[in-house]
C-alpha cells in the first residue's frame, strides 16, 4: 500500500472497474428478493449543484448496502426533461444571440433544445458517477424517451377516456414571461412591502338625489379596476346595508357596475367594500359565478392591456397602473395610499409576478385519484419517514383543487389530442390519427401545447420499467422500495406518484418515502448561485474526494432536517479516510504477505483485549444495521466513525503492538493477526456504503479471495462478551484518568511516571492486564495493591469507579515552581471573579444591557469559579 491516500489516483479507476464489471446491473432472478430505488431524475436544466450530493450519497448507501445483502439491488437513473425551466434556460441563451424561439420556429427551437439536453444530460451523468452512484446505466432512462413518451399518452387517453382529464375554461395562473398557464405548485407566494390604494366608485344617482355620493374601495391592483363588474361589501356589514342592490360608475371607463353582498369580503379589510373583478382574480372570479356577473378580460397573455382597457390599451400593466393612478388623483377619486405587506404570487422558474386569468386549458380531475392515495398511507402501505410528513401529505392531499396540465410551451410531452377541421370534434388517441374519430375526415390539427412537466414525472417509478408493457423488468422490480427525495417536493412529486400509480397499475409505487432536509452553507443559509454560495460538486472532490463528502453528508444528516456544509466538515471527512487508511496499513505491514492460511483461532486463545474488541465489533454491526434499516443513516455513520478511530485505532491496534512487538509466542501473535484482520475487514464492509472508494481500495490489497468489496457480503454479528467489555472498560477508564492527569500537569509523553493502584475487587483484573496498563499509561514502577493503609503524600489521588490511583507528585514535575505558577494563576483568576462580580451587580448594566451581553457575563463569572476551585484542589494536593 502506499503511504499516503491519494483519492485523486483511485476513484475514477475504481469506478470505471465496477461498472464495465457489470456491479451496477442485476439480473432479473426470481429466486432473489429484488430491491428497488428511482432516482428522482435531475433536471437538464444544468449542471448538479451542492444539493444533488445528498440524494446521492443517500441513495447509494442504501443500494450499496442491500447489494452487500444479497438483494437485487435495482438503483434506476435518468434525468427530466422540464419543460417550462429547460426552455427558459434555452430562450436565454438565445436571448444572448439576439434571438428568440419565435425566429427559430418550433422544429428548430426544439432540435436546439436537445442539443442542450445532450451537453447537459452528459454533465450530470458524468456528476453522477464521479460521487460514486452505482446506479444501472444500462437502464438510463429520459422522460421524453419512446418508451415513456408512450407511457405518458397511454396514461392521458386512459384518464379521459374515464373522465378524469377534461378541457375547459377556468381561472388559471399565468406567467407573462413563459406565456404559460402555472399549476398552484408553480407559484411562489412571496412577502412584499406593497400598496394599499383606497379609490372612491361614484354611486348611480337615484330621483331627487343631488348630491354626489361615493363608495370607497381599496386594491392592491388598481389597473384591474378597468376590468371591474361589481362592488361587494359584507352581507353582514350594516354601513353598507343601505346601497346593496344599488349601481356604482367605473372609473375611467365609465361603465355602470352594481353593488352587491357576498359573505367571502372580510369587512375589516380597507373600507369593507371590495371591487370585484372575476376575470383577475381567484376569488373574485367565484363571486362572479355566484352572482352571475359578466366577466372582463383587459389583459393581453404577455401583461399588456388590451381593447377592454380603453385609452390604456397597449401599455404595460405597471405603466398603465401609473397613469390610471394619475387620473384618478386629478379626478379626485384617489382619496388615500397606505403601505401594505401582501403576498405576491410569482412564477416559481423565472419570478415574474403572475397574473390570474380565465383560460382554456386541460385539468386531471383529481379527488377521485386522491383518495386511494390517501387511503394507501392511512393504512400504512406507504409510509413517510419521518412521519411528520405524513400529516403534511394528508392535509394537502385532502384539500386538492384539480390539476391543470396543459402549458403553452414548445419543450415537452405534446398533448396527445387532435381536432377536426371538418367537423370540430376532437380524437384523443395514444398513436397519431389519420382520420377523425368523429367524421373521419382527415384533416387534423394536434393540440399545440404540452403538458406539465410533472406529469410525466408521476408516471416515473413504473414508465421506467416498461410500463404500460408487462415486460420483465416491470413484472420483477415494480412496485419499487423506496422513494428516497426532498421534502419540499412532496406536493410537486411525491403525491402525484402515488395517485398516478394506483390508478395506473393498481399498486402503491413505493412501500417507503424518505424525505431528506437541505444541505444549508456553514451559517445555515439556503444555498443558491445569487449567494455565491453554491459549490459544484466536483470541485469540492477534487479537494477532498468523493467519500470526504460523502461520509459528511451523511453523518451529518438526520431524516427530514436541513444540514449545514463547512470545510471543517469536510476536512474531518478526508482524515477520517486518511485515519483508516493508515490503520489498514499498520495492519497489512504486520500481516504476513500470505495472509494468515487457515489459522483459526480457538475462543481460549483471546485475550481479554481481543473480547473486547470483538464483542464491541459485534454490538457495532448489530446496531448499524438496526439503524440502517430505520434510516437513521447519520447516526450509523457517526457509531462506525465512533468504533473505527476510538476503539479499534486509538485503543486496539495500540494494544496489539504490545503483543507484535514483545516477547510473547508466535500462537499469540498469530491470534492477535486474526483478530485485527477480522476486525479491519468487517469495518471496511460496514463502512463500504458510506465511503466505497477508500474502503474498496484497502479491502483489494487485503489477502482473500472475493473479487470487490461491493459484492462482498455484509458483516454478520459475532459472539459478544458482555463481562470481557465490563473488565476491559475498566482498564480503558484507568489508564484514560492517568493520562488526562499527566496532560494537566504538562507530562512530557515519553516519561514514565509512578502509579499506586488501589484496586479491592479488581486487584486480579488489573495484576493481569498490567503491561498494557504500564505501556499505554507511561507507568514506571506501577503497583497494584488491594487496600492501602496510609495514602501517599504529596500525591494525586484519582478515583475511577471503585479503583484509587495514586500519582506520586515528585516524580512529575517540580513542586515548588509548580506551587509558584499556581498560586500567580489562583490570583490572576481571583482578580477576574472580583470584576465580573462588580458588573453583575450594577444594577444600571443588568438592567439595561441586552440580555444576551448579562448571560455572557454570567457564563464567564462560572467558567472563572470553576477555573479555581480546579486549581484551589491542585494546590491542597500539592501541599499535602
Amino acid at each position: 500500500m502506499a503511504k499516503a491516500y491519494d483519492h485523486r489516483q483511485v476513484e475514477e479507476r475504481l469506478y470505471q472497474a465496477w461498472e464495465t464489471r457489470g456491479y451496477f446491473t442485476p439480473k432479473v432472478d426470481w429466486n432473489k428478493k429484488p430491491f428497488v430505488i428511482s432516482m428522482p431524475p435531475p433536471n437538464v436544466t444544468g449542471e448538479l449543484h451542492y444539493g444533488h450530493a445528498m440524494f446521492v450519497a443517500l441513495q447509494d448507501l442504501i443500494i450499496r448496502w442491500r447489494r452487500m445483502q444479497g438483494h437485487a439491488a435495482l438503483w434506476l437513473p435518468g434525468s427530466d426533461h422540464a419543460g417550462i425551466a429547460t426552455q427558459n434556460v434555452v430562450e436565454r441563451q438565445l436571448a444572448k444571440e439576439g434571438l428568440t424561439r419565435h425566429d427559430l420556429g418550433r422544429e428548430r427551437f426544439v432540435e436546439r433544445v436537445w442539443q442542450w439536453k445532450e451537453k447537459y444530460g452528459g454533465i450530470i451523468t458524468h456528476q453522477l458517477r464521479r460521487m460514486g452512484a452505482s446506479c444501472d446505466w444500462t437502464r438510463e432512462r429520459f422522460t421524453l424517451d419512446p418508451g415513456l413518451s408512450r407511457a405518458v399518452r397511454e396514461t392521458f387517453v386512459r384518464l379521459y377516456r374515464k373522465g378524469l382529464i377534461y378541457r375547459g375554461e377556468y381561472m388559471i395562473n399565468w406567467c407573462p414571461r413563459c406565456a404559460t398557464a402555472l399549476s398552484d405548485l408553480e407559484v411562489d407566494h412571496v412577502e412584499l412591502q406593497g400598496k394599499l390604494y383606497y379609490v372612491r366608485y361614484p354611486l348611480v344617482l337615484r330621483n331627487r338625489e343631488k348630491t354626489q355620493q361615493y363608495i370607497t374601495v381599496a386594491t392592491t391592483r388598481p389597473e384591474t379596476i378597468l376590468g371591474d363588474t361589481a362592488v361587494a361589501v359584507s352581507p353582514d356589514d350594516r354601513r353598507y346595508k343601505p346601497l346593496v342592490g344599488r349601481a356604482a360608475i367605473l372609473p375611467s371607463v365609465k361603465r355602470t357596475i352594481p353593488i352587491i353582498a357576498d359573505a367571502s369580503v372580510d369587512p375589516a379589510f380597507g373600507t369593507g367594500a371590495v371591487k370585484v373583478t372575476p376575470a383577475h382574480d381567484p376569488t373574485d372570479y367565484d363571486v362572479g359565478k355566484r352572482h352571475a356577473l359578466p366577466s372582463v378580460n383587459i389583459m393581453n397573455l404577455d401583461a399588456t392591456m388590451n381593447e377592454n382597457a380603453g385609452k390604456y390599451v397597449g401599455l404595460d400593466r405597471y405603466v398603465c397602473r401609473k397613469e390610471l393612478l394619475d387620473e384618478l388623483e386629478a379626478e379626485g377619486l384617489l382619496v388615500k395610499v397606505e403601505d401594505y405587506l401582501h403576498s405576491v404570487g410569482h412564477c416559481e422558474k423565472c419570478g415574474t409576478v403572475v397574473e390570474p386569468l380565465i383560460s382554456k386549458q386541460w385539468f386531471v380531475r383529481i379527488e377521485p385519484l386522491a383518495q386511494p392515495a390517501i387511503e394507501a398511507v392511512r393504512l400504512g402501505r406507504t409510509r413517510f419517514i419521518p412521519e411528520r410528513f405524513g400529516k403534511i401529505y394528508f392535509n394537502w392531499m385532502e384539500n386538492i383543487r384539480d390539476w391543470c396540465i396543459s402549458r403553452q410551451l414548445w419543450w415537452g410531452h405534446r398533448i396527445p389530442v387532435w381536432y377536426c377541421e371538418d367537423c370540430g370534434e376532437l380524437t384523443v388517441a395514444v398513436d397519431t390519427p389519420t382520420a377523425c374519430a368523429s367524421c373521419a375526415g382527415p384533416r387534423l390539427v394536434q393540440d399545440p401545447d404540452v403538458l406539465d412537466t410533472w406529469f410525466s414525472s408521476a408516471l416515473w417509478p413504473f414508465s421506467t420499467l416498461g410500463w404500460p408493457d408487462e415486460t420483465e423488468d416491470y413484472r420483477y422490480f415494480y412496485p419499487t422500495d423506496v422513494m428516497e427525495t426532498a421534502y419540499d417536493i412532496i406536493f410537486f412529486w411525491v403525491a402525484r406518484m402515488m395517485m398516478m400509480g394506483i390508478e395506473c397499475t393498481g399498486k402503491e409505487p413505493f412501500r417507503d418515502v424518505y424525505l431528506h432536509g437541505l444541505l444549508r452553507d456553514e451559517k445555515g443559509e439556503k444555498m443558491s448561485k445569487s449567494k455565491g454560495n453554491v459549490a459544484n460538486p466536483l470541485d469540492v472532490i477534487a479537494r477532498y474526494g468523493a467519500d470526504a463528502l460523502r461520509f459528511t453528508i451523511l453523518t451529518g444528516s438526520t431524516p427530514g432536517n436541513d444540514m449545514k456544509m463547512s470545510q471543517d466538515k469536510l476536512e474531518a471527512g478526508r482524515n477520517f479516510a486518511n485515519k483508516l487508511w493508515n490503520a489498514a496499513r499498520f495492519v497489512l505491514t504486520v500481516t504476513p504477505q500470505a495472509g494468515l492460511g487457515n489459522f483459526q483461532p480457538q475462543e481460549s486463545d483471546f485475550t481479554l483485549a481481543d473480547r473486547w474488541i470483538l464483542s464491541r465489533a459485534s454490538e457495532t454491526i448489530t446496531r448499524v444495521s438496526n439503524l440502517l434499516e430505520q434510516y437513521q443513516f447519520g447516526e450509523a455513520g457517526r457509531l462506525i466513525y465512533e468504533f473505527l478511530w476510538s476503539e479499534f485505532c486509538d485503543w486496539h491496534i495500540e494494544i496489539s503492538k504490545i503483543t507484535l512487538y514483545g516477547p510473547s509466542g508466535d500462537k499469540a501473535k498469530q491470534t492477535t493477526l486474526w483478530v485485527l484482520y477480522h476486525i479491519l475487514d468487517a469495518t471496511l464492509r460496514l463502512l463500504h456504503p458510506f465511503m466505497p472508494f477508500v474502503t474498496e481500495k484497502i479491502w483489494l490489497h487485503l489477502p482473500h479471495q472475493g473479487e470487490s468489496l461491493m459484492i462482498a457480503p455484509w458483516p454478520q454479528a459475532g459472539k459478544t462478551y458482555p463481562e470481557a467489555e465490563r473488565e476491559f472498560g475498566a482498564i480503558i477508564a484507568t489508564i484514560r484518568a492517568i493520562r488526562n492527569a499527566r496532560s494537566e500537569f504538562g507530562v512530557e509523553p515519553a516519561r514514565r511516571i509512578e502509579a499506586i493502584v488501589v484496586a479491592d475487587t479488581k486487584q486480579a483484573l488489573l495484576d493481569a492486564q498490567k503491561s498494557i496498563i504500564t505501556t499505554l499509561a507511561r507507568l514506571e514502577p506501577f503497583t497494584v495493591v488491594q487496600s492501602l493503609a496510609d495514602k501517599p503524600k504529596q500525591a494525586l489521588h484519582l478515583i475511577v469507579d471503585d479503583v484509587e490511583a495514586y500519582l506520586p507528585l515528585a516524580g512529575m514535575l517540580d513542586i515548588a515552581a509548580e506551587i509558584g505558577r499556581l498560586e500567580k494563576e489562583v490570583q490572576s483568576v481571583q482578580q477576574l471573579i472580583a470584576r465580573g462580580e462588580a458588573q453583575l451587580s450594577r444594577a444600571d448594566f443588568v438592567g439595561k444591557a441586552p440580555v444576551a451581553v448579562v448571560d455572557k457575563e454570567r457564563t464567564k463569572l462560572a467558567g472563572h469559579r470553576e477555573r479555581l476551585a480546579k486549581l484551589q484542589e491542585r494546590l491542597a494536593a500539592l501541599a499535602a
